[in-house]
């Protein structure tokens, strides 16, 4: 057998190979730009496989699903706030004037072929792309995947939950209908409610009095062009991140800090991820086709002189909405600036709260647990119980405030007193976030020491066994390894101690403020936890026989592949 070599700049040609049409211009490529080693590691990363890793991908899928159906309605809307006499398809508003805004939003509902399918497809995907952003964080909240080294993303994460929801709000604003212009109405008296520049910020947004000619031409090149290409930088920096942090994982067998256990991304992940974008864009068409949304229609052209009764905003407004609503009446002037706090605090200053707070959450909690390692495994919500009771006191508030961004609606429709709801969610609304967190918290701790237990003593079988004494006890059945290693795989956290006073010379030891009310939260963070069996608790639990009894025979329908229900490994 003879071997040819072939040097470089050598004339001799090797064994013709055949290649495929696309080869020639993609080696020509990659002989100048040379990323074929680049994409060839990239395509071959490993991700990991989880439920709830799927719903960062329907918010990104949903907005693949904006982008293409957003392009498709602005081939027809015209922003103009031109006022036209509507003589189009819809009889109810023929010969009534009103904006070329809303005249093209009614001729997009019932002349242009699919437009209205196109309209709801692509209001259901804001309202999905919204909620998913918004699980998605919680989701990340929740089982710790913010920790170092991912402070960055979840930061860009927020300014992406943030930009989306000004990015709904423009675009429902935009067919200049009546509940569309109540919006704009309450917007227009956030801008107001701002002490001293409140004014002259609205004149600028609308272009002089409210509401203007010029805001929506503004907000339209806004909502197609410059917020969109701001999502997009953000969401590709985000995948960005992804990649070079790699993917977080949740802990099991030959799962650690230092790996990734899951699939490729080609052709494995990618192809799972393309029949995921075509599940989530058949849903969005299926409810865009059965389930009405945004009836314009209805609601009629704006006239600054009406509100229509009953209006809600979407659902991610809702809240906003419902504290402008809680808030008591709280106003006064000086000089010649009235500083409207029952505007402001509700409308302006608790979103810069909230998105304040939790963009710095992340490193308050590293300050106060010191853990400044970097984490690539996730976390049960259990094993972080004041974090876990912090995310549900949240939720409560969030839902109080959305419960009263709706009180006419409930008043109306079971008949209860306006100011009865008012005031009651007045006084939950500080009551209601403490029980939960409190409630919350004894619940993870609960579960902490049932899976303590768990680990110690094993499953309970349901046997039940009698002594020679007569006492009753139930047989435990040791747990799969692979179980055992789920419960355990996390980090068992030390409670900061209180520093000393005074240093080893008897003057006052500086920062000691600082460090004692670390101490103290530290204290709060983890003193009540239940922390994982040590080795010597487990060596205890087998002394005692716990884990060394034989396992119950099981008869051929007990048996299953995997693990059967009392946890014992399969027979073979």
């Amino acid at each position: 057998m003879s071997t040819r070599i072939e040097t470089e700049g050598s004339s001799t040609a090797s064994t013709k190979r055949s290649y495929g049409p696309l080869a020639g211009p993609t080696r020509w490529i990659d002989d100048r730009i040379g990323l074929a080693g680049l994409a060839k590691k990239q395509m071959r990363k490993v991700f990991p496989e989880h439920w709830s890793f799927m719903l960062g991908e329907i918010a990104l899928y949903s907005f693949v699903v904006l982008l293409l159906s957003g392009v498709f309605l602005s081939l027809w809307f015209d922003p103009s706030m031109v006022e036209v006499e509507y003589q189009g398809a819809y009889a109810p508003w023929r010969g009534v004037h009103m904006s070329t805004a809303y005249a093209s939003s009614l001729d997009l509902s019932f002349e242009v072929r699919g437009g209205l399918l196109m309209r709801q497809i692509h209001h259901w995907a804001a309202t999905l792309f919204l909620a998913a952003m918004l699980v998605h964080m919680l989701r990340v909240f929740f089982t710790g995947a913010y920790r170092k080294p991912r402070e960055t993303n979840w930061l860009v994460g927020l300014a992406l939950l943030q930009l989306g929801i000004v990015e709904g709000f423009a675009g429902y604003s935009l067919p200049d209908d009546l509940l569309s212009g109540t919006g704009l109405r309450i917007a227009e008296g956030l801008m107001r409610s701002i002490p001293v520049v409140g004014t002259y910020i609205s004149f600028f947004v609308f272009g002089g009095e409210f509401p203007g000619s010029d805001f929506i031409p503004r907000i339209y090149v806004a909502h197609v062009l410059l917020i969109p290409g701001i999502l997009l930088g953000l969401i590709t920096f985000h995948m960005l991140l992804l990649v070079y942090n790699k993917h977080t994982q949740w802990p099991g067998p030959g799962r650690t800090n230092d790996n990734v256990v899951g699939y490729p991304l080609l052709p494995v992940y990618m192809a799972k991820a393309g029949g995921f974008f075509f599940v989530v864009f058949g849903v969005t068409a299926l409810m865009g086709a059965l389930f009405q949304i945004n009836p314009v229609w209805a609601f009629g052209p704006y006239d600054p002189s009406k509100v229509t009764a009953g209006s809600q905003p979407d659902w991610y407004m809702g809240w906003l909405d419902g504290a402008l609503r809680m808030m008591p009446a709280l106003e006064f002037t000086v000089f010649d600036w009235t500083f409207s706090l029952n505007v402001f605090l509700p409308g302006v200053a608790l979103m810069g709260l909230l998105f304040g707070v939790l963009a710095a959450y992340p490193f308050v909690e590293q300050w106060v647990t010191g853990d400044k390692r970097e984490h690539h495994l996730l976390q049960r919500p259990r094993n972080a119980p004041t974090r876990t009771a912090f995310g549900v006191a949240g939720i409560t508030a969030y839902g109080l405030l959305w419960i009263s961004g709706g009180n006419d609606i409930i008043a109306t429709t079971f008949g209860v007193d306006f100011y009865t709801i008012t005031r009651t969610l007045r006084i939950l609304i500080f009551v209601a976030p403490v029980l939960a967190f409190i409630v919350t918290k004894r619940i993870c701790i609960g579960l902490q020491r049932q899976s303590a237990e768990t680990v110690l003593h094993g499953r309970e079988s349901g046997i039940i066994m009698r002594s020679p004494d007569g006492a009753y006890s139930e047989r435990h059945v040791p747990l799969a390894p692979e179980a055992a290693y789920a419960l355990t795989a996390h980090d068992r956290p030390d409670v900061a101690a209180l520093p000393p006073a005074t240093d080893h010379n008897g003057v006052a030891a500086p920062h000691n403020r600082v460090q004692h009310a670390r101490a103290r939260l530290s204290r709060f963070w983890y003193a009540d936890d239940r922390q994982k069996p040590t080795a010597d608790e487990l060596e205890q639990a087998h002394a005692h026989g716990h884990d060394d009894e034989p396992a119950p025979e099981l008869d051929s329908a007990q048996e299953f592949q995997g693990v059967n229900e009392l946890g014992l490994p399969r027979r073979h």
